[in-house]
């Protein structure tokens, strides 16, 4: 029983912890979004283009983390406890997926773009379908971490 404690410890014992850091970057994801939403429509376009890049930076950066990291451990702790996790995934990983392609393709709108005032509202818009892809993208995330890893945390400190 021990031996199955360390084990399950070692595996999963981290992903609390890599799902904390993972959800302080989403935390500072809305703050860098929030920025932008609020921005000042007298400021500078030099100033709104930092904001925008900030923005890409953290988003990227959050995405994939959860694709490369979050997601990984969660598939595996479905796999482990192997109680319908894998049918769940099979679920809602494409609408996740979908949530991606926008993000990725709002940070390839402003690759390259040298941002001018008549663009801005081209951006913004963007923006605001980045905001509500972002939204439905942080529910199923939170479905998928409260399912496959939530669900486990009770089996995981009893083996102790």
């Amino acid at each position: 029983m021990l031996e199955n404690y360390n084990s399950a410890k070692e595996r999963w014992g981290g992903v609390s912890a890599l799902i904390d850091g993972w959800l302080k970057e989403r935390q500072q994801l809305i703050v860098r979004y929030c920025d932008l939403t609020g921005a000042d429509a007298d400021l500078d376009t030099p100033e709104v283009r930092a904001r925008f890049n900030h923005l890409c930076e953290v988003l990227l950066d959050y995405v994939s983390a959860g694709h490369f990291e979050v997601y990984e451990q969660l598939i595996r702790e479905a796999k482990e406890f192997d109680d319908g996790g894998l049918e769940l995934v099979a679920r809602v990983y494409p609408r996740i997926e979908q949530t991606t392609e926008v993000a990725l393709a709002f940070n390839d709108q402003l690759e390259g773009l040298d941002v001018e005032e008549s663009e801005l509202s081209g951006l913004f818009q963007s923006l605001s379908k980045l905001g509500e892809s972002l939204e439905t993208r942080f529910e199923m995330e939170d479905f998928l971490i409260e399912h496959l890893h939530n669900a486990h945390a009770d089996d995981l400190t009893s083996s102790a």
